[in-house]
């Protein structure tokens, strides 16, 4: 920027002179009520040495420009934000235009989904999410590893579960350090089916981040959403701790969550819709399908029209998304838990992003009340293929990456 901009002023070291071929485009412009017929980029010779310059003009910068030709060229310009550096060295004016993310932020509370901390504060989200396959990624980052050594150096001679506590929670403070709100730390996937060992472990997750000093409020103790998961979660809530529930793919799993009073739902946008892609094969058409018409998001679109409806408090965090269109279509969903790779789309597009999710969009949308036991979830969740399989897939996976994580710890012992 040598030679570009003084300071922070904004400021032309050096004015560039305007082109003589800027004049006819003023004289069109200004000389009376004549149509604009110029170019909207007006080019200037490159000023000390730099490749090139150009700026984007707003009509009132516009304006300022024409009345300051015949002085010599121009005072303060533009505020430096206002200038975008190529790597061929030309400049051009940032259009003023709200991000996609910080659009979607206007409706939503954005939730990174990720065990990466160190990409939390480009992104400024709310809550963070995490999950067996997120930290094990994580700890085999060069960045983490010291962070894995130092916890399994200082908790050597506890049984393995408890080292794996002690490493979630590390992760977990750090990233309370950067989010303003809540973390999410997941009992281990292999208690799925066990509602004493779940109860159990939530509250051993509690007390971690309570002994170190971290309010129980600021953690979401994340369970799947088995008929027991849902029966340890919520004896949980009623000691006071909040409840994630997680691998969710059905309206009876959100009916049965509610119900039980779960703090917060995660069903899986992207995981739904992989499923139904899968099945379809080659007849599955990704335009007629996308969109709106996306099942994953109309998974959720009728899970947060049956809480909205029947006055359910818990809240609705869409997850596990494959595309920008997945989470845009969902823009009003009380939180949306996003990769870091889908938060850097969204940060770096201008697309406009409309709200699709309120209780006045979904008051007229056909739901149902579910009166769910033990039987009927059961039945239901047996009754529909895609959440059967997923669920049980979900499992399998995140028990597989704890195995993995495990012999990972074993190795540094």
């Amino acid at each position: 920027m040598d030679g570009l901009t003084n300071g922070s002023t904004g400021e032309l070291s050096t004015p560039p002179t305007v082109e003589t071929n800027c004049a006819p485009y003023a004289m069109q412009q200004f000389g009376g009520r004549t149509q604009e017929t110029r170019p909207r980029t007006m080019p200037y010779s490159a000023p000390n040495g730099v490749a090139g310059i150009e700026w984007h003009l707003g009509r009132a910068a516009r304006q300022q420009l024409w009345r300051s030709i015949g002085t010599g060229g121009l005072a303060k310009p533009f505020h430096p934000r206002a200038l975008r550096i190529f790597d061929n060295g030309t400049t051009r004016r940032k259009p003023d235009m709200t991000s996609a993310l910080d659009q979607l932020k206007q409706y939503t509370t954005v939730v990174a989904d990720t065990g990466n901390f160190q990409q939390l504060d480009e992104f400024k989200p709310q809550d963070a999410t995490t999950n067996p396959s997120l930290i094990l990624k994580a700890v085999q980052n060069d960045s983490y590893k010291p962070l894995l050594e130092k916890t399994v150096k200082e908790h050597a001679s506890k049984p393995m579960a408890q080292i794996i506590d002690q490493l979630l929670i590390a992760f977990g403070k750090e990233i309370l350090k950067i989010v303003p709100g809540r973390v999410s730390t997941e009992v281990d996937a292999r208690l799925s089916f066990d509602i004493k060992g779940s109860i159990a472990k939530g509250r051993d997750i509690i007390k971690l981040y309570e002994d170190s000093g971290i309010d129980r409020k600021r953690i979401l103790v994340k369970l799947a959403s088995t008929w027991e998961g849902i029966r340890a979660m919520e004896t949980l809530q009623k000691d006071g701790i909040h409840c994630n529930m997680t691998l969710l793919f059905s309206t009876a799993q959100a009916a049965a969550a509610a119900d039980a009073g779960a703090q917060l739902i995660s069903p899986f946008v992207g995981r739904i819709y992989d499923w139904y892609k899968k099945s379809a094969g080659a007849d599955w058409d990704e335009v007629k399908m996308g969109g709106a018409n996306d099942p994953g998001v109309q998974s959720v679109r009728k899970i947060y029209a049956y809480y909205k409806k029947f006055g359910y408090k818990t809240e609705v965090m869409g997850a596990s998304f494959r595309t920008v269109s997945q989470i845009t279509e969902l823009a009003g969903c009380d939180l949306l838990t996003i990769s870091p790779d889908l938060l850097k789309k969204l940060a770096e597009s201008n697309e406009k992003v409309e709200r699709k999710l309120s209780p006045e969009a979904v008051a007229n949308d056909p739901v149902s009340k579910i009166a769910i036991d033990e039987s009927s979830f059961r039945f239901l969740v047996n009754d529909d293929a895609m959440a059967t399989e997923k669920l049980a897939e979900g499992i399998r996976a995140f028990a597989a990456d704890a195995v993995k994580l495990e012999k990972l710890i074993e190795a540094l012992k």
